[in-house]
Formats: C-alpha cells, sequence, structure tokens
C-alpha cells in the first residue's frame, strides 16, 4: 500500500525546489511584517485592563468617568540625628517641597506640618504629591522632579531625600526593563551561538539555526504590534516572545540539521536526506509546534488580559519558527548543499555517527534497561523530592520594590516608608460614587467612613480624599495596617470591604465603594488565577492528551507523557519556592528572596513547560515508534530511540537552558523566577526525564505502550519513519530483541 506523504515533507520537498521562492518569501514576509508592527506601534495594556473582580470594578468606574487619578508620589525626609521639631528639618522639609513645586509638574502637594505625615519618632517625614498630566505617561515626565529633588539633597549634609511612587517607580521598572532586555538580547545570542558551534563545529551550521530564530522573533513582534490593536499587551510580552522564539527557533532547526546529517552519514545521498529529515523531524517539529501553540490557547481561559497577550505573542512567535523550520530552512540547504559545513573549526568537527539497533547501549543507559523499576522509583521520588517546597508556594502580585533590585535608590526609598509609615507606599483605594458627593449625606458618610476606619485600627493616617464633583465620585486613599502586603494587611483590607464600608459608605443601598489598590489588585488577581488554574490545567492536559493520542495511536503513550511533564512542572515549582520564597540559595542567581512567588508565574510556567516538554518527547518517542514499526522489539526500539535522540536532545536542552538561565541573570524579580523556574525544568526534562525515567517507564509498560482499544481504531494512522522503507540498521541484536508483534501494530503503507 502506497505511503501518503505527509505535511511536513511536502512543505520540506516544495521548498527545496522553489527554493528562491522560499527564501525570498520569508524574508520579504518578516521585512513586511516589521515595518506593518512599526507603523502601527504595539498597544499597551492601561491599568484598568489589568483589573479583575472587585478592584477592578473600582478601576472602571474611574474609566467609565472619565477620571484618570494622577500619579500619586512621595518624598522621605529623613535625618538620623535630627527630629520634626528641629529648624534644619523644618528647612529641608520646606526645601523638598519647593524643589518638587518648582518643576511645575506637582499637584496638591502635602505638607507634612499641616498633614501630620511624621513617624512615630519624628525623625522622618512624608511629603505627599501628585503628577500633573496623564498618569499613564507619567513616568516618562518624572526625570525633572527627581533631578531637583537631587539638587536640594545634596544641600542638606544632615538629611536625605528619597522618592517613591506610581511615576518613580514604574520608571524604575521600564529602565531596569529596557536594561535587562538589552543584556539578554547580548547574552543570549552569543551563548546560543557558542553552543551551536559545539554541537556542529562548523560556522554557517552553527548560524543558520540562530538566524532564523532571530528573524522569526523579529517577525513575530511585527505581528505582534499589529494584533495588539485587538489584544492589548504587558511591558514584557515582548521578552517573553524572544525568550520563547530563540527557544523552539533554534530547536526546532537543530532536529531538521541533525536528522539531515545523520542521514547523510549513513549514505544517503543529499535530496534523500533532506526528504527523510523533512518527513521525520520535520514532522515532529510540526507536531512538537502545534502541542505549544494549543497549549499557550489555554491562558485565555485565565480570565486575565495579560495572559491572553503573553498567548497571543508565545503563539505567534512559535508558529512562525515552525513555518520558517519547514520551509526557509530545507530550501536554504537545498541551496546550499555541503556547503552547509562550511566554516569548520578545527578540534570541535566530529563525524556524525548512525546508532544501529543491538548496539550496546552507553553506561547511564544500559543501567536503566538493566534494571527499569529501580531506575523509575529513583527518579520519581527524586523528582518529588525536589518538588516538595512548593506545597508551602505563596503567591502575590509583587510590587515595585520586590520586582525592583534590592539594590535600587527606588526599592530602597519605597522600604524606608513602609518602615516609617506602614501602609502608605501602597495605600487602599476606595472609589465612592454616589448620586450627589456634595450632599450632606455623601460628606457625613466620607466622614463616618474616616473616624470608624481610624478607630479599627485596620486603616492609618493620612487619608486623603479627592472629590470629583461632576462625576459624583470620590476617592479617597487609606493606607492599611501592616507594610501594605503581610497578613495584617491582608486582615485590614478584608475589615474593609467587608465591615467598615458597609457600614458607612455603602449604608444607602444605591451607592457604590468598591476597593482598589496594590493589595486589593494581588488579592483579587490571585482569587481570579486560582478559579482559573484548574480550567486551565484541565484544557492543557486534555488538548495534549488528544494530540499524543492522534501522533501514536496509544493511550498509554499520551498518559506517560502527561505523568512525566507534571512531574517536571512539579519540580519547577518546588525549585522556585525554595529559591525566591524561602531563600535557599537565592544568593547563587544573585537575589534576595521576597518571600512569595510572583501571582502569574506557577499558571505560566506550566503552560509553557507542557507545550516544551512536548519538543523532547514527539522526538524521542517518535524515533522509539520508527523503529518499532519496522520491527524491532520493545526494548531494543526503546534503547534506540533514546540513544539516537540522546546527542540532538542534549544540545537542544543545553541551548534552551541557556537561553532560560540568561533570564534568571537579569536584575527584574519576575525574570529571575521565570528564567530560573524554566532552565530547572528543561534541564531536568532533558536529562533525567528522557534519559531515565522515559526509558525505564517504556520498558516496564512493554508492548502495553502499543496498545490502542478496538473503539479508537478509526483514529488516522500517521507514518513515523521514512518516506522510502529503509530497515532499521540491526547490529547483533540479543535474542527476543526483534520484535514479533501482530502486523496490525504496524502503521499503513509498511
Amino acid at each position: 500500500m502506497a505511503r501518503q506523504r505527509n505535511l511536513a515533507a511536502s512543505l520540506g520537498a516544495w521548498s527545496a525546489r522553489h527554493r528562491k521562492t522560499a527564501l525570498f518569501g520569508w524574508l520579504f514576509a518578516v521585512i513586511a511584517l516589521t515595518v506593518l508592527g512599526g507603523l502601527t506601534g504595539q498597544k499597551s495594556l492601561t491599568e484598568a485592563d489589568y483589573g479583575t473582580g472587585e478592584s477592578g470594578r473600582a478601576a472602571r468606574i474611574l474609566v467609565d468617568a472619565g477620571i484618570k487619578t494622577p500619579a500619586p508620589e512621595m518624598i522621605l525626609v529623613h535625618s538620623d540625628r535630627l527630629a520634626a521639631e528641629d529648624p534644619e528639618f523644618k528647612k529641608a522639609v520646606a526645601a523638598a517641597i519647593a524643589a518638587v513645586d518648582g518643576t511645575g509638574l506637582a499637584q496638591n502637594i502635602g505638607d507634612p506640618y499641616e498633614t501630620g505625615a511624621f513617624s512615630e519618632d519624628k525623625h522622618d517625614a512624608l511629603v505627599q504629591f501628585a503628577v500633573k498630566g496623564d498618569p499613564d505617561t507619567a513616568a516618562d515626565r518624572i526625570q525633572p522632579v527627581v533631578d531637583a529633588l537631587a539638587e536640594a539633597d545634596e544641600a542638606h549634609t544632615d538629611v536625605t531625600f528619597g522618592q517613591y511612587g506610581a511615576a518613580s517607580g514604574l520608571k524604575g521598572i521600564n529602565d531596569s526593563l529596557g536594561e535587562d532586555f538589552t543584556r539578554a538580547e547580548f547574552t543570549a545570542v552569543p551563548v546560543a551561538l557558542g553552543i551551536l558551534l559545539v554541537v556542529f563545529g562548523a560556522l554557517l551550521s552553527a548560524v543558520l539555526p540562530l538566524v532564523l530564530a532571530i528573524t522569526a522573533c523579529v517577525a513575530a513582534m511585527g505581528l505582534l504590534a499589529l494584533s495588539s490593536q485587538l489584544v492589548p499587551v504587558d511591558a514584557m510580552t515582548n521578552s517573553v516572545l524572544l525568550l520563547m522564539g530563540l527557544a523552539v527557533g533554534v530547536d526546532y532547526c537543530l532536529f531538521y540539521l541533525r536528522r539531515e546529517r545523520e542521514e547523510r552519514a549513513a549514505g544517503r545521498d543529499k535530496e534523500s536526506a533532506l526528504r527523510i529529515a523533512a518527513a521525520t523531524s520535520g514532522r515532529s517539529v510540526l507536531i512538537s509546534g502545534l502541542t505549544v501553540a494549543v497549549a499557550m490557547a489555554g491562558m485565555f481561559l485565565s480570565g486575565l488580559t495579560v495572559f491572553e497577550g503573553f498567548a497571543i505573542a508565545t503563539i505567534e512567535v512559535v508558529l512562525i519558527a515552525v513555518l520558517g523550520s519547514m520551509t526557509v530552512l530545507p530550501a536554504v540547504m537545498a541551496m546550499l548543499g555541503d556547503k552547509i559545513d562550511a566554516g569548520r573549526i578545527p578540534g570541535l568537527r566530529r563525524k556524525t555517527r548512525v546508532r544501529s539497533v543491538g548496539e550496546k547501549p552507553g553506561r547511564l543507559l544500559g543501567a536503566v534497561l538493566k534494571a527499569p523499576a529501580l531506575s523509575a522509583v529513583l527518579g520519581i521520588a527524586f523528582l518529588l523530592a525536589l518538588a516538595a517546597p512548593a506545597l508551602s508556594m505563596k503567591t502575590e502580585k509583587l510590587g515595585f520594590d520586590q520586582l525592583l533590585p534590592a539594590d535600587n535608590v527606588t526599592a530602597q526609598t519605597a522600604r524606608r516608608i513602609e518602615k516609617a509609615f506602614p501602609g502608605a507606599p501602597a495605600p487602599a483605594q476606595i472609589v465612592f460614587k454616589t448620586g450627589n458627593v456634595t450632599s450632606a449625606e455623601a460628606t457625613g458618610a466620607i466622614t463616618a467612613f474616616k473616624e470608624r476606619a481610624l478607630a479599627s485600627g485596620h486603616v492609618m493616617n493620612p487619608i486623603e480624599v479627592t472629590v470629583h464633583k461632576d462625576q459624583n465620585i470620590a476617592v479617597i486613599n487609606a493606607p492599611l495596617a501592616g507594610d501594605g502586603r503581610n497578613a495584617t494587611s491582608v486582615r485590614a483590607l478584608e475589615q474593609l470591604r467587608d465591615v467598615i464600608i458597609p457600614a458607612t459608605l455603602e449604608k444607602d443601598g444605591s451607592d457604590q465603594a468598591p476597593v482598589g489598590g496594590d493589595l486589593a489588585f494581588s488579592t483579587d488577581y490571585n482569587d481570579q488565577l486560582k478559579s482559573s488554574i484548574l480550567p486551565v490545567f484541565a484544557f492543557v492536559m486534555g488538548i495534549s492528551f488528544l494530540l499524543m493520542l492522534l501522533c501514536f495511536r496509544s493511550p498509554v503513550i499520551a498518559i506517560t507523557s502527561i505523568v512525566l511533564n507534571l512531574l517536571s512542572v512539579a519540580a519547577a515549582y518546588g525549585v522556585m519556592t525554595a529559591v525566591f520564597q524561602k531563600g535557599w540559595g537565592d544568593e547563587l542567581v544573585g537575589t534576595t528572596a521576597v518571600g512569595a512567588i510572583e501571582s502569574w508565574m506557577p499558571l505560566f510556567v506550566f503552560v509553557v513547560l507542557f507545550g516544551l516538554s512536548m519538543d523532547y518527547h514527539v522526538f524521542v518517542v517518535s524515533r522509539i515508534r520508527e523503529a518499532y514499526d519496522q520491527g524491532v522489539g520493545n526494548r531494543a526500539a526503546v534503547a534506540h530511540g533514546v540513544r539516537s535522540t540522546a546527542g540532538v536532545v542534549t544540545s537542544a536542552g543545553l541551548i534552551m537552558v541557556a537561553v532560560f538561565a540568561v533570564f534568571g541573570t537579569l536584575s527584574m524579580q519576575d525574570f529571575k523566577q521565570l528564567g530560573v523556574g524554566l532552565a530547572i525544568a528543561v534541564l531536568l526534562d532533558a536529562t533525567l526525564v528522557r534519559a531515565v525515567l522515559l526509558p525505564s517507564v517504556m520498558v516496564l509498560l512493554g508492548r502495553s505502550n502499543w496498545w490502542l482499544p478496538s473503539w479508537l481504531k478509526w483514529l488516522p494512522e500517521l507514518s513515523h519513519g521514512e518516506e522510502e522503507p529503509a530497515p532499521v540498521r540491526q547490529h547483533a541484536a540479543p535474542a527476543g530483541h526483534r520484535r514479533t508483534e501482530p502486523a496490525e501494530h504496524t502503521l499503513a503503507g509498511r
């Protein structure tokens, strides 16, 4: 029965025949998307877009009313020697106010001698003001205030000035993001190139995957700018896109190139080797890419706009990388021929080795095959031990001071303000909407709120009220007890929402007073994430199961892949919790534990890792199935598949780990958590899982790996091997290693 050529083989064959069309078509698409994206510009999320729950409702009321709350800023005036009543201290406070006021950028400046904003020991004073103009652009306009305050600070030797707020904090994050993004670009690319040089031993072969990955990232960024007009994205989305694009783009090309080289080493001519690489590795790339893309789609179920942006960005870059690997890569390979090995590097060039069935396995694989049960138990026990700290994982939406490096001046100021004025850096923001905000009833309700809130001990001074008469809305900033994020502050928020506000501001059933602010946002954000975890996890695992079932026509293989991926994810969670929450070895990654994991991190890491793990799983199991379909026994097929892919999986895993680890060295806390979590998981997945757990479990399951219930016989039969039948090389296979299963286990066309 003639075998049908799969899509990957068809695309590879077409590209090899139409080389110039494929190459120049790719370049045109990259340039066109880049130009269109640049002309359109990327649309970013607004503060209201992030919101959910009650805090999201508070933000939406302000947006609908056309109210943009000016970006709040604070100046901490501190002296170890002087106190508030000392003349020099008063002069320093006056100088700080004058410096800020002189820029013309400040409004509603609060003099602490009028507001009473002094610390208990009177060695700290808090000058509060708001930045004039659009709060969304305040971070871009705050520098003159920073400069003016720095000049005033130099004139007072016994007093120090520190600034922190929405504008200065966001500016600090934007500056760090810019530096981190640049550093990632200039570090990740050379690191990946160095690894590829070692893998291929030739300059051109090493540069080609990197060029394709970079052009895929460039094209995806242009496309993201276009799609962001419909779904705005977070500032971090570009970094996530670069991270994923480099990792999968290089890996996909690596799979393709290594298989082509292997076929050439086996004596195939150039055309046949390229055709077989397209039909096998190209098919694995297609399935892996689709799996990653579909897994990313699970983030749409989170109900959070930031995840929608992440999902769109990663789906776009992965699909573009897949398209490039299946079209322009075979075109360039066909065009270059043997010239692809140009620029050979002395000492690094190694001859590609062709593995044969029955060949003696290496020391590690041999031990695994000899004692599969023990290997599986030890491997699973190790991963569970790594995962154990995740049982106490705590997530929260990290604030500016937590995201910024510990030695950042703005972050240090925020911590000093928290210590001297608990709750002041991140007050609760109550949006009071009533029929007539200037009426006696409304004024009385606000007064009653102040009195009851302060008397409860859950709210601290200074409470600030900004009345918007035209919109009949009052915005009340109320500092919470505690540090703005600890258990004391959480209890204060609960009391505010459940007791104080219903008894004062919402006494009239027609009035609204939803609570926003950093802690409220973090609480609502976490609640939404927790409610979305089950549907997202179920969707990703369900889709992964279906894709693996369709790919291998085996529910056992599909279930095994999900279980192994879950172990990798759990281990990554455990390491992240240990390092960034508990502080175990945090100095090794150049950070200080912040006591929590960024709230969106676990869900995002799960989705990404579940998708990426399929790269290796599909690639390895495809080679195992390829040998099995040619009559090789299960144990020998497992050994051959693992051995044949060990080099490329190790190389691809090393590149991914290196790229992710680069992000783990960046200054921003969320980058560190993301980089370390992904790097650890991929390292475990490419080594322990693929070299120990996968072969041991598949050997233990035996022929059950390929069992297909009769009611699933309708599933399409897909080829895993070469387009032209060619037996897997046998090499003194021990007795029992030849398969004698019935012919129904083979795929169509054999």
